[in-house]
C-alpha cells in the first residue's frame, strides 16, 4: 500500500506542502515546532473522527489567520491499494463560508468522513497518549473506540448514535418534570441498540488485539494484559431491561449510570502481574508500543493501513529502537515517523523517504 502525491493547502503552518515518492517507511525531521506533528495530522484525517490531535477544524486554519477569517484548508493525497486497481483521489478540508463543516471527497465525488475508513486502516501513537492508563477512563474508551474504529468502520456509526440517545435520556432526567415513560422508552430503544453494538466492538478489539499480542515476545516492549470493564450488558434487549430498571436510580442522580459510556479498559503489565497505571514511565512506553504494534498487525489485514508514530524513536534504547524497526518493516502498513534529527533513524535511513521540515515547509531530504 501506498499513499502519495500528499498536499497540504492552509493546514496549519503550511501554506502549501506536497510530499512526493513516498515509501514503506517515510521519515519527517525537523525542530520542534517546524510543522512536522502538523503533516501526521493532516495524515490522520484520511480517517473518520477529529484527527490525531482531537482539535476543532477552525484550529487547523493557518495560526497566523483568525477563525473568523478562515480561509478554510485542504488536505489530498493519492492510495494505490497495491493490487493492480487504480489508485484512489481521498480529499478532506473545509471551505471559507462554513469553517466549522468538514468535506470528505473521494474520487472526485463528495462522501462523508465514515466513508474513509472503509479505503484505510489508521493508527497513530504520540507523546500526548503517553499517560493513558493514568489518564481517566473516558480516555481509554474514546483509546478503544479510535482503535475498534480501524478494525470496523461502523464502530463510529454505533459511537455517535449511542451519544445522542444517551444525551437525550439525560436531558429527560434532568428535567423538572417528571419524563415520559413511552418517550425513554423509544430513547432507551436506541441506546440499547447502538450501546449493545458499541460494547460488542470493543469486547471484540480486547480479543482480538489479546490474541496478536500473544503472537509477539515478552522483550524487548513488555507485553500487556487486557481486560474489558464493562458497565452493562452487550446485549441489547437485556441492556434495554437494565435501563428501565434503573430509570428511578438515573433520575434521581440526574444522568444515566449504566452503559457503555462508563466502561474501560484495564491494562495489567502481564510479566510483573502489575497494573499498568503503576508501572514505570518506561515500561507504560513499551506497553503503549506492544499494544500499537498489535493494532496495526490487525487493521492492515484487508484493507490499507497507515501508521502515524509521533517522536517515538528518540525514546527508545538502541536494542528497543532496532527491534521496533524490524516489527514495522515486517508489517504490511505504510510507516510515517517524525524525529528532531536523522540519528535515531540510520538503521532504516537506506530504505526510508526522508523530508526536512522547518516553518512549514517540506524539503525532500534524500
Amino acid at each position: 500500500m501506498t499513499l502519495d502525491r500528499i498536499t497540504l493547502s492552509g493546514f496549519r503552518n503550511h501554506a502549501e506542502s506536497r510530499l512526493d515518492g513516498t515509501a514503506h517507511f517515510n521519515l519527517l525531521v525537523g525542530e520542534n515546532g517546524a510543522g512536522k506533528t502538523n503533516v501526521l495530522e493532516a495524515l490522520s484525517l484520511f480517517a473518520p473522527g477529529r484527527g490525531l490531535r482531537r482539535a476543532a477544524l477552525t484550529d487547523m486554519a493557518p495560526r497566523s489567520t483568525p477563525a473568523s477569517e478562515n480561509a478554510g484548508f485542504g488536505v489530498s493525497a493519492l492510495l494505490d491499494c497495491g493490487d493492480g486497481s487504480e489508485a484512489v483521489r481521498l480529499g478532506t478540508g473545509t471551505r471559507p463560508d462554513r469553517p466549522g463543516r468538514r468535506l470528505v471527497h473521494i474520487n472526485g465525488a463528495e462522501s462523508s468522513a465514515l466513508a474513509l475508513g472503509e479505503w484505510l486502516a489508521m493508527g497513530w501513537l504520540t507523546p500526548a497518549m503517553d499517560g493513558l492508563f493514568t489518564d481517566s477512563a473516558g480516555a481509554r474508551r474514546r483509546y478503544m473506540d479510535r482503535l475498534a474504529l480501524a478494525l470496523d468502520p461502523l464502530h463510529a456509526r454505533h459511537a455517535s448514535r449511542y451519544d445522542a440517545a444517551l444525551r437525550e435520556r439525560n436531558r429527560l432526567l434532568d428535567g423538572d418534570a417528571e419524563p415520559d415513560p413511552q418517550w425513554l422508552d423509544a430513547i432507551e430503544a436506541q441506546l440499547a441498540e447502538h450501546g449493545a453494538a458499541l460494547a460488542r466492538g470493543r469486547m471484540s478489539l480486547v480479543a482480538r488485539l489479546t490474541e496478536e499480542l500473544a503472537l509477539l515476545p515478552d522483550r524487548p516492549f513488555a507485553r500487556p494484559a487486557l481486560t474489558y470493564a464493562a458497565s452493562g450488558s452487550a446485549e441489547a434487549a437485556e441492556l434495554a431491561e437494565d435501563l428501565q430498571r434503573h430509570r428511578a436510580r438515573d433520575r434521581a442522580a440526574r444522568r444515566t449510570l449504566t452503559g457503555p459510556h462508563r466502561d474501560d479498559l484495564e491494562v495489567v503489565m502481564a510479566g510483573k502481574e502489575a497494573l499498568a497505571a503503576t508501572c514505570s514511565t518506561g515500561e507504560q512506553k513499551a506497553m503503549l508500543i506492544a499494544i500499537t504494534l498489535a493494532h496495526a498487525a490487525l487493521a492492515a489485514r484487508g484493507r490499507p493501513g497507515l501508521l502515524l508514530l509521533d517522536e517515538v524513536a528518540a525514546h527508545l534504547d538502541p536494542v528497543r529502537r532496532e527491534a521496533l524497526f524490524g516489527r514495522l518493516r515486517g508489517g504490511a502498513a505504510q510507516v510515517w515517523m517524525t524525529g528532531t534529527e536523522l540519528a535515531p533513524f540510520e538503521a532504516i535511513a537506506g530504505e526510508a523517504a526522508m523530508w526536512r521540515v522547518s516553518g512549514g515547509k517540506v524539503e525532500r531530504a534524500n
